[in-house]
């Protein structure tokens, strides 16, 4: 079964404050994004990419690429005034069934093992969601108060998460909902069962302009 990685960079970076969105910023010489393309395109060069920017990012996207001179294969699609809307653009340009993996662009430091793990395992059960265990002591806030919870029983989702293409495909009929909080959410409201797999903590999502600092690090130390 082919497969696809569908690579979702539609935000404007609104919370890393005024200037270039943060999956232009540059890590160790490239932009995070060409990164996480990277890291995906090294995995398996036969991967087909899918890559979704905001549609006035387009001419500075090609900019940067003709920067950079970065060749890897990939097809531009139009993101959505949400996150649900970019997956489900990015989605309508796959028209045969596969195997496709949902990554944010923003999460250059996923591990080739990562990426494996998950499309193994949705190959044989149809979904497969990257997690790690929290590190850290964990307390939920009620209405009561607030209580520690044994952080053996949680779990930090991470992606990429990969789907048998006709199944995510489906889930994306659903109207948009609030409480989708990531794609294995929405499938799991089809009766879909989630299937977790091994992560890796340095696969950490970039939102504030004190993460690529870290991601930098981690960056040169895994690769």
């Amino acid at each position: 079964m082919n497969r696809y990685a569908l690579i979702v960079a539609g935000g404007s970076g609104k919370r890393m404050g005024p200037g270039i969105p943060k999956q232009f910023l540059e890590l160790s010489g490239k932009p995070v994004l060409m990164r996480t393309i990277e890291r995906f395109h090294s995995f398996d060069q036969s991967i087909r990419i899918i890559l979704v920017i905001p549609a006035d990012q387009y001419g500075y996207w090609e900019e940067l690429c003709r920067k950079y001179s970065f060749r890897v294969p990939h097809t531009i699609v139009a993101g959505g005034p949400t996150r649900f809307d970019s997956v489900r653009n990015g989605l309508e340009k796959i028209g045969e069934k596969c195997l496709v993996a949902i990554h944010d662009g923003v999460r250059p430091n996923v591990s080739s093992g990562t990426i494996k793990r998950c499309f193994d395992t949705a190959g044989k059960f149809g979904n497969a969601v990257p997690v790690v265990e929290p590190a850290d002591s964990v307390r939920i806030i009620t209405e009561q108060g607030n209580m520690p919870v044994k952080r053996h029983y949680l779990r930090i989702v991470q992606t990429p998460q990969v789907f048998d293409s006709e199944l995510i495909k489906k889930a994306y009929l659903q109207e948009y909902n609030p409480d989708f909080t990531d794609d294995a959410t929405l499938l799991e409201k089809t009766g879909e069962t989630i299937n977790l797999v091994e992560g890796n903590r340095e696969n950490l999502k970039i939102t504030n302009r004190g993460d690529i600092e870290i991601a930098e690090t981690l960056f040169r130390n895994i690769f």
